[in-house]
């Protein structure tokens, strides 16, 4: 099975797991979390062990990343909650997994494309704005236009930007998490899920991105050395 069949499956049937202990089937068992959190690290592990020294420096700085960054908007700023209060585990690991399926479908996406693919996000930004309903799109269609306009890799950034959103269409519906329909500190509106809440994936892609380089120039630097 192609790896991005298997991140799919993994995100849509582990939502499914989490949020409704498998239909109710393991209610009385064990917590509806540990396998998913069971499956998600051994498909990480797995994939770390057979891949190349790049991508397991690109699976270890997402996680790196992931998770602080989880942490703080969940639980310090509070633009969404999570189902049963801190962060599941597995959470990390499937920032990965969207991050590659991420990747993937930007291969198949010609650069000159990158910047169009987001125009139909326009109108339903500007319906969100002009109701009330999500005044927040317009700030985060912003950075996403910028990422991918001006940003090292633009095909991905519009490629997570339909991600994410689906991602969190799924997971919000299986209301594994919630968004705030306030934004804390803000003053801003938003969806369940943000309609372009693929903006915090860009960014943290980005920092990936700058990592992983710094890490290649310094393997360069070693061995000139």
């Amino acid at each position: 099975m192609h790896r991005a069949w298997v991140y799919i499956l993994t995100i849509v049937i582990g939502l499914w797991v989490s949020a409704t202990a498998a239909g109710g089937l393991l209610t009385s068992i064990i917590s509806p979390e540990w396998p998913v959190n069971v499956w998600c690290w051994g498909l990480f592990a797995y994939i770390y062990a057979k891949e190349t020294r790049k991508v397991r420096i690109e699976m270890i700085t997402v996680v790196a990343f992931a998770t602080p960054m989880e942490l703080f908007f969940s639980e310090v700023w509070g633009i969404y909650e999570y189902q049963r209060g801190l962060m599941p585990l597995f959470v990390p690991a499937g920032h990965y997994f969207l991050f590659d399926l991420g990747r993937m479908m930007a291969e198949k996406m010609k650069e000159s494309w990158a910047l169009p693919s987001l125009m139909p996000f326009v109108p339903v930004v500007a319906y969100g704005a002009y109701t009330g309903g999500d005044t927040s799109a317009v700030v985060l269609l912003v950075l996403v236009l910028v990422f991918t306009k001006y940003g090292p890799q633009p095909r991905l950034y519009a490629a997570m930007a339909w991600a994410a959103l689906g991602m969190e269409i799924i997971g919000t519906q299986l209301q594994n998490w919630t968004w705030a329909s306030e934004v804390p500190w803000t003053g801003l509106t938003a969806w369940n899920p943000p309609l372009l809440v693929g903006a915090f994936y860009c960014f943290g892609d980005l920092l990936v991105n700058m990592a992983v380089v710094k890490f290649e120039e310094h393997d360069l630097v070693e061995e000139s050395a």
